[in-house]
């Protein structure tokens, strides 16, 4: 269960309010590095953790805590589009649809959120589930959160090189500050797990004794150039203690030259395996009836 404060997680302030940010914080909310992102993540992998509840209390009071961001700005997407119509009408070009087009004010912004924000990346593209990762393994889980969160620290970074207002770039280093944490705290899960479990997904499997060589040589498909010696996943031990790096060059292939039986003449495939055109049953059963029906010369 979830409860609400009046209160933001953070204090939301826009000097000048600015449309184009606006439409560019939608990224942070509905975009694939977002919050809604990675309040989904955190939430279902919770619901469905069945270890200890140290882990599942740990996603789902982080997914609680990301619900707040995507109410900070949501705020601040509202405030930056508090007057926005005026500052339309001023603008050299008047007419909306023209200056949303130039990179004005988004027009869903107006004509659906009536001056709100949307669940929606900044091209208006609505949020997708899809971008959530939900495992079942708290291993793979794990390390999709750090992506997550890297990537979502790297988009809060590039939103703060787009901003001079001063407080949303307060309200973005804290949002920084804030996936910093996020990105060290399911590090710090995995390092707790220990190497040997949480260095390969799902940690409760181990290689074949045939595959041993394979699942720790590096294969280079890079004809044209051989792989670096001194690189760490050519040489040395594995970071999961169980076997050492090695380079297999040129990348040999392991299996066999491909030799599929013909398709059936319904399929239409244009030619059977002799290389002539392949005609199925009805084909060749209205051939035979325009045959019969067709006036010899």
């Amino acid at each position: 269960m979830f409860f609400h404060h009046r209160d933001l997680a953070y204090t939301v302030r826009v000097d000048k309010p600015n449309p184009v940010f606006a439409r560019m914080l939608q990224q942070a909310i509905g975009g694939p590095e977002g919050e809604l992102r990675v309040m989904t993540q955190y939430m279902f992998q919770g619901f469905g953790y069945r270890g200890p509840k140290k882990y599942r209390d740990l996603l789902l009071s982080t997914a609680t805590e990301e619900m707040g961001h995507v109410e900070v700005l949501a705020t601040a997407v509202a405030m930056n589009l508090e007057g926005a119509k005026s500052e339309m009408v001023d603008e050299v070009i008047t007419n909306p649809a023209v200056a949303a087009r130039m990179g004005a004010l988004e027009p869903r912004h107006f004509l659906t959120g009536g001056l709100a924000a949307l669940p929606s990346d900044a091209n208006g593209v609505p949020f997708s589930a899809g971008y959530v990762d939900t495992g079942g393994n708290l291993i793979a889980n794990m390390r999709a959160n750090v992506a997550a969160e890297a990537i979502g620290r790297t988009l809060a970074a590039r939103l703060l090189e787009m901003t001079d207002d001063p407080g949303m770039q307060d309200m973005l280093r804290f949002l920084i500050a804030r996936d910093t944490m996020h990105q060290q705290q399911w590090l710090a899960v995995l390092e707790e797990l220990g190497p040997e479990m949480a260095t390969n997904a799902p940690g409760d499997l181990e290689n074949a004794p045939d595959q041993q060589d394979n699942a720790y040589a590096y294969f280079n498909h890079l004809m044209d150039s051989p792989a670096p010696v001194d690189a760490r996943w050519t040489s040395g031990p594995s970071f999961d203690g169980k076997g050492t790096f090695s380079v297999k060059e040129p990348a040999p292939p392991l299996g066999q030259e491909p030799d599929l039986q013909p398709a059936p003449p319904e399929v239409h495939a244009g030619v059977d395996a002799t290389g002539n055109v392949a005609r199925s049953a009805m084909g060749r059963f209205v051939r035979g009836v325009t045959d019969k029906v067709t006036p010899s010369s």
